[in-house]
């Protein structure tokens, strides 16, 4: 039979485009395949990474929280220390010079002025020199309030969850109270559940007469007092309560260390 030139064309026409088709569909497929494993592989990043952020919060870092009425239980430190040493570059207890500091500490608008007993707790008020001197609070958040019997707001987390710290962890714990009394005023450091050399540069401040039982390590240590401002601390954060009606968590009002100064 003899070929037709125009049915030839339209024969080639049609196995062109038919060719076409299987090229797209087959770059398709194999892009899928190659999103299909990218999507994958994003998937266990995102679960590695989760699950270490929840590691990273339950184990904590140096500095670490003060603990709950009610639960004793708190993060502790990624590198606990032993009993009884010391975690890195420790500011000698020689810069408190044995004598009383007085400064100004300002929470929000907000100033505090308070005093620092270098005599009493020498190694925990050379700390917070060393760490307010070099401007290491500036900027730094008070991330816990409790309120309902226990009247604590917790400042000087870097990390601003409790887990943070200066890079450095010590102790022992000093000045604290025999009768586990902190009265309304009272500067203290807080530190790991049953670790007294696991104080950094987190502190907390007693809003009012608070009962906070001793543990194996001891109690905590008291570095110093409000003198001044304890009222405007009361009526502009700590009144407003804990986010979301809890008695434990994130003061209500958002609030951030703007100056610490000693002398």
């Amino acid at each position: 039979m003899a070929s037709n030139p125009k049915q030839d064309r339209e024969a080639r026409a049609r196995l062109r485009a038919y060719q076409a088709r299987q090229a797209v569909h087959e770059r398709r497929t194999t892009r899928r395949a190659r999103d299909n494993w990218i999507a994958a592989i994003a998937l266990v990043v995102i679960l590695v990474l989760a699950v270490g952020a929840q590691l990273l919060f339950f184990n904590g870092g140096p500095g670490t929280a003060v603990p709950t009425p009610t639960d004793s239980a708190t993060p502790a430190p990624t590198d606990t220390p032993e009993a009884g040493t010391n975690i890195g570059d420790v500011p000698p207890a020689s810069l408190a010079e044995g004598r009383t500091w007085t400064g100004t500490l300002t929470l929000n608008d907000v100033e505090l002025g308070i005093e620092l007993d270098g005599a009493a707790a020498p190694q925990a008020v050379a700390s917070t020199i060393s760490l307010a001197e070099g401007g290491f609070y500036n900027g730094v958040s008070c991330h816990r309030l409790t309120d309902g019997g226990f009247y604590v707001l917790q400042c000087g987390d870097p990390s601003g969850d409790g887990t943070g710290g200066p890079g450095y962890s010590y102790g022992p714990i000093e000045n604290a109270p025999a009768d586990n009394v902190y009265p309304e005023g009272t500067i203290a450091m807080a530190r790991s559940t049953g670790n007294g050399y696991s104080m950094g540069s987190q502190f907390f401040i007693v809003y009012g007469d608070t009962t906070i039982g001793s543990d194996a390590a001891g109690g905590y240590t008291v570095l110093g007092r409000v003198t001044s401002g304890l009222d405007q601390l009361k009526e502009q954060i700590t009144d407003a309560g804990v986010k979301g009606g809890l008695s434990d968590g994130a003061p209500a009002v958002p609030t951030t260390i703007t100056g610490f100064t000693l002398q």
